[in-house]
């Protein structure tokens, strides 16, 4: 999968903040409402940092095929592997005709041409993936994990509610728009740092001294959990639906999400050992 060139993206900057002497350990959530390409340039811009390793992934939307193909590339190739992967798939994406009919079978290729599930599922994968869908029938949000982790999931994921079929998995049908929201508390891998990556400045996150996700009862310190704001998701919603763009547009969405990256590496990560970012008492998803 890797064995294609490598997509040039921006070069790799020095890492302007560290988070910690030592090496961190953090959880990520990729939210729907983030702009695709953003959340490239977010994960592109954490590649970057020596001592930043990510053990979980957990994500809704469009997001869900990156962090597989996140995922993959790093279990296959480690850092250099994933933004090659990621940047490879990012080719795929702006080469996929618009007027495509089948839309749900476009979303299928792309994945099967970006990843090879079982290392994503391998034991030795440095990145536990959960991707986030809604049963169509029932509105009921499913995590699909471990030994339910499919290529039907990732695609069902990321389909459009209405505007494409739903993705038969198991009997039941499946689409996207999962909403973080409803994460439920067991779901943290358990690392001491999280980090959002979302569209919604009004959604944030808690995390209790058990280090779960979505723990609103906190009663003493709480580990720091960070938040990258897509501060122009209004602008880019109709392109989630429509994903295939210019590859210059691509790049300068993916751009901006390494700056906010950047920019929030500069301001919280590198004091994430000083204070928490929110305070569980009134900062919750």
């Amino acid at each position: 999968m890797l064995a294609q060139s490598a997509v040039r993206t921006v070069a790799a900057a020095t890492p302007t903040a560290h988070l910690g002497v030592e090496d961190q350990t953090i959880d990520i959530v990729l939210a729907n409402d983030a702009h695709a390409a953003f959340v490239w340039g977010v994960l592109d811009r954490l590649l970057d940092e020596p001592n930043c390793n990510v053990s979980g992934v957990t994500a809704s939307g469009f997001a869900a095929m990156q962090a597989a193909v996140f995922a993959y590339g790093l279990s296959v190739g480690g850092r250099r592997g994933a933004r090659t992967a990621l940047a490879n798939f990012w080719r795929r994406v702006s080469h996929a005709s618009m007027f495509a009919i089948d839309r749900t079978s476009l979303l299928r290729s792309m994945l099967e041409q970006s990843i090879e599930l079982k290392r994503i599922l391998d034991e030795d994968c440095p990145v536990k993936l959960d991707v986030l869908a809604i049963n169509a029938r029932t509105d009921a949000l499913k995590i699909f994990s471990g030994e339910q982790l499919s290529v039907d999931a990732i695609v069902a994921a990321a389909t459009v509610p209405f505007l494409s079929a739903a993705v038969e998995i198991e009997g039941d049908f499946y689409w996207g728009d999962g909403d973080v929201s409803q994460l439920p508390t067991a779901l943290s891998t358990g690392a001491p740092r999280g980090l959002i990556v979302t569209g919604k400045p009004q959604i944030s996150i808690a995390r209790g001294p058990d280090l779960s996700l979505a723990s609103i009862h906190c009663a003493t310190g709480c580990a720091a959990v960070h938040t990258i704001f897509d501060s122009q998701y209004r602008a880019a919603a109709p392109l989630l639906l429509r994903p295939w763009i210019d590859w210059g547009e691509l790049t300068d969405i993916r751009d901006r999400g390494r700056q906010s990256a950047e920019d929030r590496l500069a301001a919280d990560l590198s004091r994430a050992h000083e204070r928490p970012t929110f305070d569980c008492r009134t900062q919750y998803i």
